[in-house]
């Protein structure tokens, strides 16, 4: 049986790849990362830019804290550049989804996002978790494919199921990664 939360709330690092639990201290940081690709923000659940950071970063604290949420921030280095989530971790299934994921475009795409979801799922299966799920909008074609790399397959596709801060209704497709799944990657 998955350990409790307080055990999955760790920081974790693999070089300059580092996620320390959110904190206050990383509102300037992120506020700065978060304003690095405006253009993202319209396929996001909700506006970290401009006039809605503050009101979005307070009610993540908020919300979060109810939901069986970990937030991270994400560094690289010493700077602020996104934020991630264990989201809905559930000790008694053994099921913790990783996502609310926003990192810099400088840090997309290549092994710092690797290295951040891989320190991610260790830790989670370290902590007895089974499965690890990612929920993506469909139109986050960049993203799909980055879960697909890790291993993760398509579940299927929850239609119309999320109201975005722009009003728009999202599909969102379910991605699964079990433990025994990563562990025989090669």
């Amino acid at each position: 049986m998955p350990t409790d939360l307080a055990t999955l709330a760790q920081p974790l690092s693999d070089g300059n790849v580092r996620l320390e639990l959110r904190t206050e201290d990383h509102r300037e940081g992120l506020q700065a990362a978060c304003a690095a690709d405006t253009d993202i923000w319209e396929i996001y659940p909700m506006s970290m830019l401009d006039e809605h950071f503050d009101t979005a970063f307070d009610a993540m604290e908020t919300f979060h804290a109810t939901k069986n949420w970990i937030n991270y921030a994400v560094l690289n280095g010493d700077s602020v550049v996104g934020m991630t989530n264990y989201i809905g971790a559930d000790p008694a299934n053994g099921v913790v989804e990783i996502g609310g994921t926003y990192i810099v475009p400088q840090v997309r795409g290549g092994p710092f996002n690797l290295t951040m979801k891989t320190l991610m799922i260790d830790h989670a299966i370290a902590c007895g978790y089974t499965r690890i799920e990612f929920r993506v909008d469909t139109r986050n074609a960049r993203s799909m494919a980055a879960v697909r790399k890790l291993g993760a397959v398509h579940e299927g596709t929850l239609r119309k199921n999320r109201i975005t801060w722009t009003g728009y209704v999202r599909d969102t497709a379910v991605f699964g990664l079990l433990a025994d799944e990563w562990s025989n990657r090669t």
